[in-house]
């Protein structure tokens, strides 16, 4: 298993190899993730190259298979689900998407309630309109597609690899891999959306609502989203 958010972040910047006192790894290690949240999309901005983590033990209840957007209700979490009874200790990668029930129908009329009316809805929606019609057998492969578009979109886009093997301790890169959470109480530091308050759809309802899914910074923001990353 891989080891707390707290000792995670602690690590990070020692992790690098070859790096000088000060500057970044060119490299980034994450989990997957579905429709990410706006800092996991400006930790790739601030790297070169990406790794997706197939290898570790999958974990529930993270945005592995969830993600949030803001509805006229406030904050929505939309989780995949995943096939049950498989083997304690499942890898990430032989996740697969249960589609027994209609969730690609209900998290699109979500998104689409929540972001019809922001500015650049029409403009982006058809570009993942995709995503929940087709179905993808894997959760990664899901993600990757979905990280594939979202990062061309942003204005981000950058090469993805997925790890071929587990590594606790991997050199040569910002390990990133237990810093995003939906809960607060275990992100790490580098999981805090630092990105600059912008129009949500919902600003008259509610005050800033940071660390939602970079859908909410693509609908509202459009092109100029990349400059709050």
């Amino acid at each position: 298993m891989t080891s707390s958010p707290d000792s995670r972040a602690n690590d990070t910047s020692r992790r690098g190899e070859a790096v000088g006192p000060g500057e970044t790894p060119p490299r980034v290690l994450l989990t997957t993730a579905y429709f990410p949240p706006v800092a996991y999309i400006a930790r790739i901005k601030a790297h070169e190259r990406v790794r997706v983590e197939y290898h570790e033990h999958y974990g529930k209840q993270s945005y592995r298979n969830r993600c949030e957007i803001l509805s006229a209700n406030g904050p929505l979490a939309l989780s995949v689900p995943v096939v049950k009874g498989a083997a304690r200790g499942m890898l990430t990668r032989d996740a697969r998407v249960d589609y027994s029930t209609r969730w690609q129908r209900v998290h699109f009329k979500a998104i689409e309630s929540a972001y019809r009316k922001s500015p650049f809805y029409d403009y982006y929606i058809d570009a993942f309109y995709p995503f929940f019609r087709q179905e993808e057998r894997f959760l990664v492969d899901l993600n990757g597609k979905i990280l594939e578009r979202l990062t061309r979109c942003l204005g981000v886009e950058r090469p993805v690899e997925p790890t071929v093997a587990y590594e606790r301790e991997p050199r040569g890169c910002t390990d990133l891999r237990d810093a995003f959470h939906p809960k607060a109480s275990r992100r790490a530091r580098e999981a805090v959306d630092v990105t600059r308050p912008y129009h949500q759809t919902f600003a008259e309802r509610y005050p800033f609502v940071p660390g939602l899914s970079a859908l909410d910074l693509l609908f509202n923001a459009g092109p100029e989203a990349t400059a709050y990353l």
